[in-house]
C-alpha cells in the first residue's frame, strides 16, 4: 500500500516537473523573440516586428501561470532545503525571461525607425546579428542548466558574459565611427546603439539566470565577482 509520504513525494516531483516545463515553454519563447526581432531588423520587415511586439503577451501571461504554481507549491508542499532552492529560482528566473522578452520587444520597436530613413547601408547592421546569437545562446544554455540543476554549466555562461562585453564594445565603436563618417544616418544609428545595448543586456540577464541556478544546485553563491569574471569554486 502506498503511504501519504510516497503520495505527496510524487505530487510534489510532478508540480516540480510543470514548473520546469513552464520555465522552459517561457524561455524558448523569449529565444524566438530575439531571433526573430533580429531577423525584422536585417530585413526591414515591419510585419515580422509588430508580431514580436505582440507575441511578447505570451511571455507575460507565462510568467503569470509560474507565479501561481509557486505560491500553490509552496503552500500546499512546504518544499525544505534544496527544493524550496530551486522553485524560488524559478520564481526569480521567470522574471527575468520577462525582462529578457521585453528587450527583444524593444529591439523589434526600433524596426521602423531605423528602415525609414534614406537609403544609406549601415553595414554595422551585419555585425548584430553575431551578437544576438550569442545572447539568445546564453539565455538558451542558463536555461538548460536549470533544467538539469548543472552548476557546471551555470557557471560557464557566466564566463561568457565578458565574451558578449567585447563584442558590444566593437559593435559601439562601429557604429559611432560610421555615424561620424555619414551624418545622415545619426538617427538610425542611435537606434542601433540601444540595440547592441538590448542585446548586452540580455546576456547579463542571461548570466543572472546562471548565477541563480548555481545557487539552487548548489547552495552557494558563486564567488564575489564581476560578471564575465566568475571565480573558480
Amino acid at each position: 500500500m502506498t503511504s501519504g509520504h510516497e503520495h505527496t513525494v510524487k505530487a510534489f516531483d510532478q508540480d516540480i516537473g510543470q514548473l520546469r516545463g513552464l520555465i522552459s515553454q517561457m524561455g524558448g519563447l523569449a529565444e524566438q523573440a530575439i531571433q526573430e526581432a533580429m531577423q525584422a531588423l536585417q530585413r526591414g520587415d515591419t510585419t515580422l516586428a509588430k508580431q514580436v511586439r505582440s507575441d511578447d503577451k505570451r511571455i507575460d501571461a507565462i510568467e503569470a501561470e509560474i507565479e501561481k504554481l509557486v505560491v500553490r507549491l509552496i503552500a500546499l508542499r512546504a518544499p525544505m532545503a534544496d527544493d524550496l532552492r530551486e522553485v524560488i529560482a524559478a520564481l526569480k528566473i521567470a522574471a527575468v525571461i520577462e525582462r529578457i522578452g521585453d528587450y527583444a520587444k524593444n529591439i523589434a520597436k526600433r524596426v521602423p525607425m531605423i528602415h525609414t530613413e534614406g537609403e544609406d547601408r549601415i553595414e554595422a547592421i551585419s555585425l548584430l546579428p553575431a551578437m544576438a546569437q550569442l545572447a539568445s545562446d546564453m539565455v538558451h544554455d542558463a536555461l538548460n542548466a536549470f533544467s538539469a540543476r548543472d552548476a557546471a554549466a551555470a557557471d560557464a555562461v557566466c564566463k561568457r558574459d565578458k565574451s558578449l562585453d567585447d563584442f558590444y564594445d566593437s559593435i559601439f565603436r562601429s557604429l559611432v565611427t560610421f555615424m561620424v563618417e555619414n551624418p545622415r544616418t545619426i538617427s538610425q544609428v542611435a537606434h542601433l546603439l540601444f540595440v547592441a545595448k538590448n542585446l548586452e543586456r540580455i546576456g547579463d540577464h542571461a548570466t543572472n539566470v546562471a548565477e541563480m541556478v548555481y545557487f539552487a544546485a548548489t547552495g552557494r553563491y558563486l564567488a564575489d565577482s564581476e560578471p564575465g569574471d566568475i571565480q573558480e569554486s
